[in-house]
């Protein structure tokens, strides 16, 4: 069998039309360049000949149905089919309110991008020949209208279903909350575990057993590649934060039937107004970083007094930036011993001590699973 592809993948665009915006003055991401920046991703994509795109979530600034219309008719343009999933901010209620849409109002504003039964909020397409593609709803929402990124029962049953009848197909699952850690602890921190599905370990099993492989996330707003028991979790950096990303793969079966994924990556250096864009970006979120780090510095497992997390703070300054980058190896030889261990920790180092920079370009090998 033949099979060769392309495809690109757009996260976290955060589309929010000029009257929309709204400002918050912690929030790390640039809704300002959202236009400018997904139409100037889409038009270097154009030039790829792809075969599909895909966006895994937060696709407006909050949920605002001007935002929604407006991407779908912006989507609808492009000569490629593009298929998405709800994120977070897409569906920040469970029932609409006088400013953003509700969870069930999503798959009507998406049909042509994978809702096609615009009652379901998980959908099951055959993409190509040979290929399949599951996009699921991570959104939920508790008795007391909390959000949670969580798959309920009756979703992984009816994905065992689906993948029951998927014999021989190539699988991919696109979800906006995290499947894999991207970040050391990150399912257990507290800054950390609000990214993650928290029954991730569920869905996993599933994969596993159905010899799924492919798993693209967004919300983190990080370039990172996560592997664990021979499944891959790729999350893609947000197109209105540092490094404002966006990815391009090239899938391919050799001679042997091995199944081959090259992932390349580019970023938006410059739109109107922002003419180093990169740049502006990095120093707007060393700017907001404080708080954050603070966090990180009082909160388990370091435990730090406020008085001393203020004075490392500011050699941390641009560590988030550069985790959202890709491939970091970070250098902290100017913290105490134990902090100067914790944060470089975050670098992108195998468990056998060597650099692993596969968080932006490089290609992996799909070996079969474990039995």
């Amino acid at each position: 069998m033949s099979l060769n592809f392309r495809f690109g993948v757009i996260s976290d665009p955060h589309v929010a039309l000029p009257e929309t915006i709204w400002n918050h003055p912690n929030r790390f991401h640039l809704v300002e360049v959202s236009i400018p920046a997904i139409e100037m991703a889409l038009a270097y994509l154009e030039q790829y000949d792809l075969d599909f795109l895909l966006i895994p979530g937060d696709l407006t600034q909050d949920g605002e149905p001007e935002n929604h219309a407006w991407l779908r008719s912006r989507l609808a343009l492009l000569p490629f089919p593009v298929y998405v999933v709800p994120g977070n901010h897409d569906v920040p209620s469970l029932l609409p309110t006088s400013r953003t849409i509700g969870l069930a109002d999503f798959p009507h504003y998406y049909r042509q991008l994978g809702y096609e039964n615009a009652s379901q909020l998980d959908y099951s397409r055959q993409i190509l020949p040979g290929v399949q593609l599951i996009g699921l709803n991570s959104n939920h929402f508790d008795p007391q209208g909390q959000q949670l990124g969580r798959l309920d029962e009756a979703q992984l049953a009816w994905l065992e279903r689906e993948l029951i009848a998927l014999d021989r197909q190539l699988v991919m699952v696109m979800v906006h909350h995290n499947v894999i850690e991207h970040l050391p602890g990150q399912s257990s921190h507290c800054l950390g575990r609000r990214y993650m599905l928290d029954n991730a370990s569920e869905l996993l099993s599933i994969l596993q057993k159905f010899g799924v492989q492919l798993i693209f996330t967004g919300h983190l707003h990080v370039q990172d590649v996560a592997y664990k028991d021979g499944i891959y979790d790729i999350t893609t950096g947000s197109l209105v934060s540092y490094p404002h990303p966006y990815r391009i793969f090239n899938f391919h079966l050799d001679d042997r039937g091995r199944k081959w994924l090259q992932i390349e990556s580019d970023r938006i250096s410059e739109v109107p107004g922002f003419f180093d864009l990169p740049q502006m970006s990095r120093q707007w979120m060393g700017d907001r970083s404080f708080p954050f780090t603070i966090k990180l510095l009082t909160e388990a497992p370091l435990n730090l007094p406020l008085d001393e997390a203020e004075k490392l703070a500011p050699s941390l300054r641009y560590f988030w930036a550069d985790i959202a980058n890709g491939d970091a190896l970070f250098d902290f030889s100017e913290l105490p011993p134990e902090a100067r261990d914790y944060f470089e920790g975050f670098s992108a180092i195998s468990p056998d001590g060597t650099l692993t920079l596969i968080d932006n370009h490089t290609t992996l090998l799909l070996e079969p699973l474990p039995k």
